[in-house]
């Protein structure tokens, strides 16, 4: 284990673009990144990680790498050092048998990282006792790599089909089916240049809480999200479902005051309680924060946050098989739930609604809800997924025009 302070540096934005054009000259693997409300950090960054598809249960497990928390002199939020980056996608098919652009899992691991501390500060930190090489060190303190443009041609998502799936839900709700249900659509494109250079400049330009980013061969996963999905240090749980979202230029005091908003939240707040009850303590389960209002990039959000402390021996695949997917991107029941969605999407959802972070064998694991993510395939497609929670107060143009909203962040920017 080494750790070495840097000092301050660049935005990690910049820093990225450096790590990206160091790797291109030496000829190794892309960065990849965690830029936001990290591990009690702002960035986490992997200087270069091999990443490549891998069987969904082996993603972010650490098996005999797991060991109790470290600690890092001066500072009570665990060190990092290293660990597997990378995403699990959606897992369910629709039934007309359409199928995802990308793999369904997809990571790699690194035994370094650089990390920027809430007080802007730079960190090495190895699970090796390496000293930091030169060249990242360079990259932290004088970031020179200019921005590369790039350019995405979107293409709308079918109306109609959305506001049929929509409709399909309501109607399950009044037959008793469901109380709430997430119902998605798609916007695809074409895009020119390389997707860190897009994901550096969104970053830089809309500040997500939980953005990420990870590149392989197999294409790339450039995610926007404001929206927790499972932390996991020591044996404390959380997870900061998301339900209920007005446009930024809107009145947030609107939002709480939405019985419709409010009503999805506290649903979608039980099914998160269900679901970390399977693997908690009897009695640990708890709401620490009840429909707060946040924004996040174009918009507010409604957010609630449970925690729970996980039962001994519970690994991360015990907590992925207990609550992934998201609660909130699925509906309540979320068995039935699921179940009817893949009969009214007609995509397969993809890295979308699924998860994207890191886990350390030292700090833990964290993970988002992969939301507000662009999907950019080897051959330049794209695809960006958006949808929102459907209760028996929901307004098909409605719901429609809060799928725009949240898409709108990701379409003005280039």
């Amino acid at each position: 284990m080494r750790i070495e302070r840097i000092g301050d540096g660049g935005d990690p934005a910049d820093v990225l673009r450096a790590l990206a054009s160091l790797a291109v000259d030496r000829g190794t693997p892309a960065p990849a990144a965690l830029i936001g409300d990290w591990f009690g950090s702002l960035a986490v960054l992997a200087p270069t990680v091999h990443t490549a598809p891998v069987g969904t249960a082996s993603a972010f497990g650490l098996s005999d790498r797991e060991t109790d928390t470290a600690q890092e002199p001066g500072n009570d939020r665990p060190v990092i050092g290293g660990g597997w980056i990378g995403y699990l996608s959606y897992p369910d098919t629709p039934v007309g048998g359409a199928t995802a652009a990308l793999p369904a899992a997809a990571g790699g691991w690194t035994d370094s990282v650089l990390r920027q501390d809430r007080d802007g500060c730079w960190w090495y930190e190895s699970l090796t006792d390496d000293p930091c090489p030169t060249a990242w060190s360079d990259a932290i303190t004088a970031p020179t790599a200019p921005a590369q443009p790039w350019r995405i041609e979107w293409t709308a998502p079918d109306r109609e089909s959305h506001r049929h799936g929509v409709l399909q839900c309501l109607e399950a709700i009044r037959q008793g089916e469901v109380y709430q249900a997430c119902v998605c659509t798609q916007f695809r494109g074409r895009a020119e240049g390389e997707p860190l250079h897009f994901f550096a400049d969104a970053v830089a330009a809309t500040r997500p809480a939980r953005a990420a980013f990870v590149q392989g061969e197999w294409g790339a996963v450039a995610s926007l999200s404001p929206e927790l999905f499972l932390s996991r240090h020591g044996d404390l749980l959380r997870s900061s479902p998301i339900k209920g979202t007005l446009p930024i230029a809107d009145d947030p005091d609107r939002l709480r005051a939405s019985v419709k908003d409010v009503a999805e939240n506290v649903m979608i707040v039980d099914l998160v309680r269900n679901d970390l009850g399977r693997i908690a303590v009897p009695g640990s389960v708890t709401v620490t924060d009840l429909l707060g209002v946040y924004p996040a990039p174009g918009v507010w959000h409604l957010v609630s946050t449970v925690a729970a402390t996980a039962a001994p021996g519970t690994t991360t695949a015990d907590l992925l098989e207990a609550a992934f997917p998201p609660a909130s991107v699925t509906g309540c029941p979320k068995h039935r739930a699921r179940q009817l969605l893949s009969h009214w999407e007609p995509d397969h959802r993809g890295v979308y609604c699924g998860a994207v972070g890191f886990a350390s064998p030292l700090a833990g694991t964290e993970l988002n809800v992969a939301i507000r993510t662009v999907e950019f395939d080897p051959d330049g497609n794209t695809v960006l997924g958006v949808g929102g929670g459907i209760t028996i107060d929901s307004d098909p143009d409605a719901e429609w025009q809060e799928c725009l909203d949240k898409a709108s962040s990701i379409m003005s920017l280039g």
